[in-house]
């Protein structure tokens, strides 16, 4: 975009756990603060109320649209799995939708307009690659750590989806060591080990009386024991699977968002530890774990990468 050129804007769309959020996003990767809206999801919501949120929000966002400058597409970002070859969704913190059809929900309030859809790990793997922590870095993997775990990836410089749109699920890679049953089926799995809600409930396990991240966050700065348990055994299991994805797929970067990542800058060092351990796997030891660099915006700057960046997404 040349610098006096009227900005294209993407719309938007983060769903999750907790949120679904909607913005404008711009061809330089910025969030248009004023077209910003969020409603809650949640657990214990029905489907018809979950699909009125994502209305809610998507037509909140479209009327604060510049008249100047027509959007040109749409990208939503959903906890997985999803099934890429009919826009549905099954998010497993929310059960009442299983294999819904998001995109069509979505597309219905767009007429005309592109509209994507991919896991909302894929979506922070392309933002950190855009204009975060893994810009112009070609093998990376992108990581969501907050009410759930989510991943995606960058191979070669294009994004891996899978032929149903959930390549790079790591937040259900069974990690060794643990038997924490997962929502899943599995045991062992990342989400349920290092996911903040499951990082508190085995606090609460050794004593700790917080109920929440930010809670355990406070904990932890203050030293208390089961506060700073909790939060080296997830760090761990998190280096556990990541040494695992580096082995697999020779990754230079991986680039962690989320908000229980921001519970202490030491999760990550935890983690860091847990990968080094592979002394014989240089290869994957090599492999630079940071912080997104994107705070809250990263979802949002994805999804709308889905379009900005099609280039990447096959």
């Amino acid at each position: 975009m040349s610098p006096n050129a009227a900005p294209e804007y993407v719309l938007a769309v983060d769903v999750g756990g907790t949120k679904v959020e909607a913005a404008l996003v711009d061809d330089r990767g910025t969030v248009l603060t004023a077209s910003r809206n969020r409603a809650a999801t949640g657990a214990g919501a029905t489907s018809e109320q979950l699909a009125s949120a994502v209305g809610t929000v998507v037509r909140a966002t479209l009327a604060s649209a510049p008249q100047s400058s027509p959007l040109i597409g749409v990208g939503i970002g959903c906890a997985g799995p999803i099934q890429l070859t009919v826009g549905a969704v099954s998010p497993l913190n929310l059960p009442v939708w299983r294999e819904f059809g998001l995109k069509e929900l979505v597309a219905e309030l767009v007429p005309g307009l592109d509209v994507r859809l991919r896991m909302d790990g894929l979506c922070i793997t392309l933002a950190e690659h855009w204009v975060g922590a893994g810009l112009g870095i070609d093998n990376l993997m992108g990581m969501v750590v907050s009410t759930g775990i989510g991943g995606g990836l960058i191979l070669g410089g294009v994004t891996v989806s899978g032929p149903t749109g959930n390549a790079g699920h790591i937040g259900h890679i069974e990690v060794g060591g643990f038997d924490d049953p997962c929502v899943c089926g599995g045991i062992g799995c990342i989400e349920a080990i290092a996911s903040g809600p499951k990082t508190v409930a085995w606090a609460r396990t050794q004593g700790f009386t917080g109920s929440t991240g930010e809670d355990l966050a406070h904990a932890y700065a203050a030293a208390d024991p089961p506060a700073v348990a909790a939060v080296a055994r997830s760090g761990r299991a998190l280096g556990q699977a990541i040494a695992s994805a580096a082995t697999l797929l020779d990754l230079d970067v991986v680039a962690i968002g989320g908000g229980f990542s921001n519970v202490t800058p030491d999760l990550l060092d935890f983690a860091r530890a847990a990968i080094a351990e592979r002394v014989q796997f240089a290869y994957a030891t090599r492999v630079h774990v940071v912080h997104s660099a994107l705070s809250g915006d990263g979802p949002l700057i994805g999804a709308a990468a889905l379009i900005h960046r099609g280039e990447l997404v096959p």
